[in-house]
């Protein structure tokens, strides 16, 4: 049973058309939590298809590369599929395909986060009042980014 309902959403979520506007599909293979916060990353320039900053009505097709900067992390991805619809996040997943070097530096970022040190590991005993502000001003200028 589960796996007729999953055939059924498969096909009724991936399109057979072939063109979908890029804030349509970022969302669809979620990259964003709604389609106005994929609008909001494309008109931020975080979004680049083929090398180039492109606008939220920018139409994708199988085979085009995108970039998206989500934070400090930088994913390159291949369209494998469409979608202007969100579906469950398995068929998210077969929309696209992250290339090998993209996996690796994201691995590489997620390995020196674990790695290093916390921020303020280095200040030892408990801190002073003027200290813990200090120690307050770097935590809100580092969650800005």
């Amino acid at each position: 049973m589960a796996g007729a309902s999953l055939v059924a959403l498969t096909s009724a979520t991936i399109a057979p058309v072939d063109r979908v506007r890029v804030d349509k599909w970022l969302w669809a293979a979620r990259f964003a939590k709604t389609r106005s916060a994929a609008t909001e990353l494309v008109l931020g320039g975080h979004v680049k298809v083929g090398g180039e900053r492109v606008k939220p009505a920018r139409e994708v097709a199988p085979g085009d590369t995108i970039e998206i900067r989500l934070g400090a992390v930088r994913r390159v991805v291949l369209v494998t599929a469409l979608a202007d619809r969100r579906g469950p996040a398995k068929v998210a997943a077969t929309l696209y395909e992250e290339t090998p070097e993209s996996r690796e530096e994201r691995g590489r970022l997620t390995l020196e986060r674990r790695l290093g040190r916390p921020l303020g590991a280095d200040l030892g005993t408990r801190p002073t009042k003027q200290e813990r502000r200090r120690l307050d001003a770097l935590r809100r200028g580092q969650r800005r980014r």
